[in-house]
């Protein structure tokens, strides 16, 4: 296991120091990053094999954190936190975190949770792990696009956002709310009628016919499921 990049997200500078130097001595190669600005900086550099990442930074919040680089990046993400409450636990998940370790952690808990996750992540196959295949429909989570029939499809960024987070939660009922609050919640401007039109793009650009669609279901008075 020893060689592997693990950045350490913190604004907490002795956990930063203690955690750093047990996963040295462990063999890892350890980037640390103060908050979040700092990780995204490092982040257009270095690309870790699994993020450390806290929750409660005073620039950005570790589970927003988690949403931006999911966007980029498919590597596991451990999140560090104080908080115990289960829909903490919950949110981590569903934002694409992969484990959840409170502080304070025993060091040998956490380097066992590290190894998993790393070798879950690199004994899942290659074409597995970058891409979500649905039939003719092709999601590259490296460059960020879609293609239908080996088409690429026209996506804008919002749609694109949607897009991956109800492919990475198939089969599984979305109200108007909650994609609201996952995809637009950090903007100024907006409303609800606005997933509704992103909906109804992503249904003309990838179902056979968008008045019955196939792929992206209306769940009558609930909201909206991506079906496999």
């Amino acid at each position: 296991m020893s060689r592997y990049t693990v950045m350490l997200v913190d604004d907490e500078e002795a956990i930063r120091e203690l955690t750093s130097r047990y996963l040295i001595a462990q063999g890892f190669i350890v980037i640390p990053a103060h908050n979040a600005k700092d990780a995204q900086l490092k982040l257009l550099t270095e690309t870790p094999d699994l993020i450390l990442l806290d929750i409660e930074m005073p620039d950005m919040d570790g589970f927003a954190l988690c949403k931006e680089i999911r966007k980029k990046l498919s590597v596991p993400i451990i999140f560090l936190t104080v908080r115990r409450n289960t829909m903490d636990k919950v949110r981590c998940f569903e934002l694409g975190g992969d484990d959840y370790v409170t502080k304070p952690f025993d060091f040998d808990e956490l380097h066992a949770r590290i190894k998993a996750n790393i070798r879950r992540y690199y004994e899942t196959p290659h074409e597995t792990k970058n891409k979500l295949v649905f039939g003719h429909i092709k999601i590259n989570l490296n460059s960020y696009e879609c293609f239908l029939n080996n088409e690429k499809v026209d996506l804008s960024t919002k749609e694109m956002e949607l897009l991956l987070l109800l492919a990475q939660h198939p089969n599984r009922v979305w109200s108007q709310e909650q994609l609201y609050d996952h995809i637009w919640s950090l903007e100024a401007t907006g409303n609800l009628d606005t997933v509704k039109v992103h909906i109804s793009h992503l249904r003309r650009k990838l179902e056979k016919d968008h008045r019955k669609p196939e792929l992206i279901k209306t769940v009558r008075g609930f909201g909206y499921m991506f079906v496999t």
